[in-house]
Parts: structure tokens; C-alpha cells; sequence
């Protein structure tokens, strides 16, 4: 079978610290915080009252929605989806026509969509007015709504369709296409995640005692992944898409490259070896970052930066373990590491794919965004990896690969290598 290359054209972002790929990368490369109090959080008696919650103006939703789609549109997910979505294949000098494409496609995922109108279909259910739901109800509450929808936006005919692997599913979702298109089933799938904001997703993570309640007064600061304070992850949302297609195809169309997707690795720890539902298993989370260096085909000193997941909790040093481990590498023979949850908090279903994003600009424009809140790091994490190894502030970074992972509830994985596009390297 043919194997295709693959490489990113196309970028679109909705982050709780800002809407759209120049604006987010603004925003990463000054370390400007998305995370903030939100009052009614405080009146539902929410330990943590902080959170990630994007701003859309109007103007954004007149942009990328009718005025009829509007009037139906109540799930966030949804929002934050579309218009990411859409700016990834706009970025990407894509036109949308009349025909349908069948050349292609959408992978988009999400953990759960259009939660507050199911609270509203459940009420008017209950009240025996299933009139009332509306026309729209199905669209907002099933999990592939996002990628139907986008697929009827932009005319999609190859696979459309919605992957749901917690946090690991944008990361997913982008070796999904990867190997759709490397395979030769498709020349480009519009692939990222999106997640719904608010206190119906929020309130379980609540109920588990996993946010942080210390910082609802600060909270800028309270999103702290390998300090040694770390208090728990930050919940957030919104929504990170890219345009992948073949090189062939980004060739044929003159459109401009922002990085190769060299390969990576989908795997589970089963939920044994100490893995859980809600703790990774070490040695399948190795066995991800190792496969995915074969499948890629590259050593670990080719290594740059790992963007990586680490969420501001007990399990930050065991995740910089397990990469050093897998990578043979400490001290200062580790690579760079990031995280941006430091800026956004934990976007859950959305993380994967926002992170990427930010994994792809800095790829693309040579730069290492600040971990925030990391003054004082964590001594285990200390212990395996040099402290200039943990910026603190921006660095300008010719990086070449980059890893990126994403490890998800459920003990689910996914790692991806990146890599810089050469002008020069264009056999397809």
C-alpha cells in the first residue's frame, strides 16, 4: 500500500485565553493566563469557582454561523468546535463549494456535547412538552453532532465522523487522519476536539476533590503543572482544529506548511500495573512514547521539546518519569518541556488538540513558551530533569521535533511526532 506524507496546512483555535491562531499565539508566547473566578460556580457551592471558559464576541459568531444557526446554537462545544474548525480550513486556503468533496474528510471529537441543553430536553420532558425541545435538540446532544456539523458546513465526502477518548481524543484524533490520509483513503481530514464550558461538565471533577478550591481569589495562578504546590488541574474548555492533507496534495495546491506529522502511537494500559481509571499505567505510557519514536522514525536525542500533558497533580513527576525512561534521557541531556495547561488550565476532551496547536506554532516559529506558576519546582521532577530544561519564561528555539503527548481517564494514550517542514524536502 502507498504511503502518503502528511503534513499540517491549516490551523484554528478557541482557547480560554484567547480566540483565533494569531490572538492564541500572542497569548502563549507573553504566558497570558485564560483561567478566571466565575461567579456562579461560587452560587452552586463549587469548592473550586475558577475556570477556562472562552470569549466569543459577536462578531466571531457572525463570522462563522448564520443568523439561523444561531438561534439554535446552545452547546458550547458546538461553538468552540465550528469556529475552529472552520478557521483550520480557511488557514488552510480552502474554499467551500457548492459540491461535496469527496477527497475530504473530519475526524472531530468531543467527551460529551451540549450538556445545558439536555438539562433543558430533560426538563421539558419531564413537564410533557417534547414539542418544545426544538428542531436543533438531537444535533446539540449527540457526540458526533460536531463533526456533522462541520461536515455540512464545509461539504465533506470522505469520512465524517467523532472519537471520544477523554483527554487523549484530540491527540487522537489527529493520528486518526494521519493514517487515513498515509494510507491513501483520503487527501485531508480536518482533525481536532472540542469540549463544552460550565458547571454540568465541571461538577463530577468537583465532586472528586481533584480542583483546586486554594486559589478562587488569585486564580491566574492556580494552574500549576510540576510545581512543587500544585494543587489539582484547572478545568477549562474550547477547541483546537487542524487541516492535515498528503504532501501531494499541500504541493498541488501551493498551500503553505507549517510542520510534518512523522507518525505516533495509540495505546491503553488496560487499567492494570497500577493504572486505573483515573491513573495512567507507567509501563503502557512508555511503550506509547517508545512506539511512537519507531513509528516515526526517529531516536530520542532528535527530541527537541516535549509538549506534554501534565495537569498540576500528584501524577506530574510519575508522567517526567515515564518520558525519561522512555527517552533515556535526564539532567540536561532531557529535552525541553512544556505545558500548556499552565496557561489555559485542562480543556478535558479539548486538551489534546488545543495543546497541538500550540505544539505546531512553536514548531513553526521557533519559540518555547513559559511555564507559568513553576517557580518552584517539584523535587522529584527535580531529580530526573534540569531545571533550564523547565523554562520559565519565552525562548527563541530553532527546534526541529517535537513530542506530544496526551494521557487520558479511562487509562488511554496518545504521542505524536512533529516535525519542522523543509522547503527543501518535498518528495512526496
Amino acid at each position: 500500500m502507498k504511503t502518503q506524507r502528511v503534513v499540517i496546512t491549516g490551523l484554528g483555535v478557541v482557547a480560554s485565553n484567547a480566540v483565533g491562531v494569531s490572538p492564541f499565539t500572542d497569548a502563549i508566547k507573553s504566558g497570558k493566563s485564560g483561567i478566571q473566578f466565575h461567579s456562579n460556580l461560587k452560587e452552586l457551592k463549587f469548592s473550586c469557582q475558577i475556570g477556562g471558559i472562552p470569549e466569543i464576541s459577536q462578531e466571531l459568531m457572525d463570522t462563522y454561523f448564520t443568523a439561523l444557526e444561531q438561534r439554535g446554537l446552545l452547546a458550547t462545544g458546538l461553538i468552540y468546535g465550528g469556529i475552529a474548525g472552520q478557521e483550520a480550513w480557511a488557514d488552510a486556503g480552502l474554499d467551500i463549494t457548492e459540491e461535496v468533496d469527496p477527497d475530504s474528510g473530519i475526524i472531530f471529537g468531543t467527551g460529551v456535547l451540549g450538556v445545558d441543553k439536555l438539562r433543558e430536553a430533560f426538563h421539558r420532558i419531564d413537564q410533557k412538552q417534547v414539542r418544545r425541545l426544538g428542531s436543533t435538540s438531537v444535533l446539540q446532544t449527540m457526540a458526533s453532532g460536531i463533526s456533522a456539523f462541520l461536515g455540512g458546513k464545509l461539504g465533506c465526502g470522505n469520512q465524517v465522523t467523532t472519537n471520544s477518548s477523554a483527554c487523549t481524543t484530540g491527540t487522537e484524533a489527529l493520528l486518526m487522519g494521519y493514517d487515513r490520509i498515509s494510507s491513501g483513503k483520503a487527501k485531508r481530514m480536518l482533525v481536532g476536539s472540542c469540549s463544552d464550558s460550565g458547571p454540568y461538565v465541571w461538577g463530577g471533577f468537583d465532586a472528586l476533590r481533584i480542583l483546586p478550591h486554594q486559589y478562587n481569589d488569585r486564580p491566574e495562578e492556580a494552574s500549576k503543572p510540576m510545581s512543587e504546590s500544585a494543587a489539582g488541574f484547572v478545568p477549562s474548555s474550547g477547541a483546537g482544529a487542524m487541516l492535515i492533507e498528503s504532501l501531494e496534495s499541500a504541493l498541488e495546491r501551493e498551500a503553505p506548511i507549517y510542520a510534518e506529522v512523522l507518525g505516533g502511537c495509540i495505546n491503553s494500559g488496560g487499567q492494570r500495573e497500577q493504572g486505573s481509571m483515573t491513573a495512567p499505567n507507567s509501563s503502557a505510557v512508555k511503550s506509547c512514547i517508545s512506539k511512537a519514536l519507531v513509528e516515526a522514525g526517529v531516536n530520542s536525542e532528535d527530541i527537541d521539546l516535549i509538549n506534554a500533558h501534565l495537569t498540576a497533580t500528584a501524577m506530574d513527576a510519575t508522567e517526567v518519569q515515564n518520558w525519561s525512561e522512555a527517552l533515556q534521557k535526564s539532567g540536561k541531556n532531557f529535552p525541553y518541556i512544556n505545558s500548556l495547561k499552565s496557561h489555559v488550565g485542562h480543556a478535558l476532551a479539548a486538551a489534546g488538540s488545543v495543546e497541538l496547536v500550540s505544539s505546531i506554532l512553536e514548531l513553526s516559529q521557533g519559540f518555547i513558551f513559559p511555564n507559568l506558576n513553576c517557580d518552584t519546582i517539584h523535587p522529584n521532577i527535580l531529580k530526573i530533569v534540569d531545571k533550564e530544561k523547565i523554562p520559565r519564561t519565552l525562548l527563541k528555539k530553532n527546534l526541529n521535533i517535537i513530542a506530544k503527548a496526551s494521557f487520558g481517564f479511562g487509562d488511554v494514550n496518545a504521542c505524536v511526532i512533529l516535525k519542522k517542514y523543509s522547503n527543501g524536502d518535498n518528495s512526496a
